[in-house]
């Protein structure tokens, strides 16, 4: 029987990997000088956490949650996105006490069952920021600025925010209303989807991928038009503040997030590379959710992005032109009397070098190869003759030139040589 990855999976494999760790180190380092520290939260939550934050009448909680009973009976369900666990963590362990405002940051997997396709998987990697505790627009525009900066630090250049309102809990009745009024003559058009959707919550129906409703709501009536005096002002504010920060940034009337919980500020990222696809990411405000999770009435704001698509944009700009990275150093040896120096010269070395060898008694130049392919930057060469002599031979892989050094030494000066220490 064969196995294999299950639909919407895949397997991160060596030769890959190390660009997913490339954007997670670039990710902490950004975010560190922002002042988000680390949070990890559970892969999987109780199942109301994610219906009551998320909002039921998403398609995330109406079609896409990995949900399932554990053995007691109780829901459960594989977490579908970041920001309702961080949430429940805030509120269970009285992180905003003292009022401070809480920065928050995570790198995780995340899971939802929908249609696989290019830089969309039902497993995927998100990162993602939380600040909780300000109403204060400055915390809106940085977060917009550090999806930019942390953008643009990966080498995608020309990244650019585009911004928009959700309203509030004043302003939506109405607009709710209104676009019932203009598009409910249309109703018959829409796909079957946006029909539920217009029933249960309309701003819904701006989230449909559908080319032919995507039509008729271009026509529709902007939140904007209908924001109450405290949403209004927020909105400029943030405006002025992107102004202030240099922040290239353009106003997206049509722009709604997938999720119910957003107030005020929502923006995406977006990358012309993508193609029709372009957004990075995406995020706003959501100051209620923190109250309707069982905390006090709390501010707050966040974003996240998919680490998949970003991948994807990064390849499709070329940078990552340089490869997987390889071993500081490949010993290679050649006869069995040469093998426990081998070993000794490894281990002395891999306190703060990285070291690679042969194990299966391979020729000298099979070695060689090897050491080629994956992409040493020096080898050292320990053979019968070598020790006859007391020596070993150091090349430089990049630009053949090579030394001998003294075989008892070989530790000291090879560490020298590359940048380590040499010791145990």
């Amino acid at each position: 029987m064969k196995y294999k990855a299950p639909r919407g999976t895949r397997d991160l494999l060596p030769d890959d990997i190390w660009k997913w760790q490339r954007v997670e180190a670039v990710f902490r380092e950004t975010a560190g000088r922002f002042g988000y520290r680390e949070i990890r939260v559970p892969v999987f939550e109780e199942t109301e956490l994610f219906a009551r934050g998320i909002g039921d009448s998403t398609d995330i909680v109406r079609k896409e949650m990995y949900s399932f009973q554990d053995k007691k009976g109780r829901s459960l369900t594989l977490r579908p996105e970041g920001t309702a666990g961080v949430v429940r963590a805030y509120v269970e362990h009285n992180m905003g006490r003292g009022a401070r405002v809480t920065k928050l940051r995570y790198f995780a997997p995340m899971f939802r069952y929908e249609r696989p396709q290019a830089g969309r998987y039902r497993e995927f990697w998100q990162w993602g920021l939380e600040a909780i505790g300000s109403p204060n627009p400055t915390i809106d525009a940085e977060i917009i600025h550090f999806s930019v900066k942390f953008h643009e630090s990966l080498g995608l250049a020309g990244a650019e925010a585009r911004i928009n309102s959700a309203g509030c809990p004043n302003c939506t009745p109405a607009y709710n209303e209104l676009l019932k009024k203009e598009l409910g003559p249309r109703l018959d058009e829409f796909c079957a989807d946006c029909q539920v959707r217009f029933e249960r919550n309309p701003r819904r129906m701006f989230d449909c991928k559908n080319e032919t409703c995507h039509g008729i709501l271009a026509t529709a009536p902007s939140i904007l038009g209908s924001l109450c005096d405290e949403c209004r002002e927020h909105f400029d504010a943030v405006q002025r503040l992107l102004g202030e920060m240099s922040v290239r940034f353009s106003v997206d009337e049509s722009q709604a997030r997938g999720l119910d919980y957003y107030t005020k500020t929502i923006f995406e990222i977006h990358h012309a590379g993508l193609g029709a696809q372009s957004a990075l990411c995406g995020g706003g405000r959501y100051d209620n959710l923190v109250e309707e999770l069982g905390g006090a009435p709390t501010p707050a704001c966040g974003v996240s992005g998919g680490v998949d698509r970003l991948v994807a944009a990064l390849e499709g700009e070329g940078a990552f032109p340089e490869g997987a990275p390889g071993p500081d150093l490949y010993v290679v040896s050649v006869g069995e009397a040469a093998e426990p120096k081998k070993a000794s010269i490894a281990a002395a070395l891999r306190g703060t070098l990285a070291v690679d060898a042969d194990y299966q008694g391979r020729s000298m130049k099979a070695q060689m190869k090897e050491a080629g392919k994956v992409g040493a930057r020096y080898v050292l060469i320990v053979g019968e003759d070598e020790l006859a002599r007391g020596v070993a031979v150091l090349r430089n892989m990049e630009t053949g030139d090579q030394e001998e050094v003294a075989i008892d030494d070989a530790p000291a000066q090879v560490a020298a040589k590359l940048g380590g220490t040499g010791e145990r």
